[in-house]
């Protein structure tokens, strides 16, 4: 099942990457919003986006917003350096924000699985 991760910071974004592989996952980078928007159009079996917060010129919620807007409704998982606040987890769109930490390994993988099953049509 291919992941597209989205994250300025090449190698922030490589070690997202070899978690999603370490659980069969098949990851698909982007370094930044318009590359998403390509690997999208690129991969039409793409199951979920991964995406940085803090990147120049559009961030992570620009982009849930974008791709919302263009009727992508793939679940959306929001990755960031800081404590998510309140406002951040409630924003439509993003199934959740995860900060980046020592456990993202396990709660990534965890909360990808949750997401797509919450997104699987029955």
């Amino acid at each position: 099942m291919r992941i597209l991760v989205v994250d300025d910071d090449e190698l922030a974004g490589e070690m997202t990457a070899a978690i999603l592989a370490s659980q069969h996952y098949t990851p698909v980078l982007a370094l930044n919003a318009m590359e998403a928007i390509t690997q999208l159009e690129r991969h039409s079996d793409i199951a979920a986006i991964v995406s940085d917060m803090h990147m120049p010129l559009i961030n992570g919620t620009d982009l849930c917003s974008m791709l919302r807007e263009q009727d992508v409704a793939l679940p959306f998982i929001l990755l960031t350096g800081d404590s998510p606040d309140s406002d951040l987890l409630e924003t439509p769109g993003i199934h959740a924000c995860l900060q980046k930490e020592a456990d993202m390994a396990s709660t990534l993988c965890q909360t990808l699985e949750s997401a797509l099953g919450a997104h699987s049509p029955e």
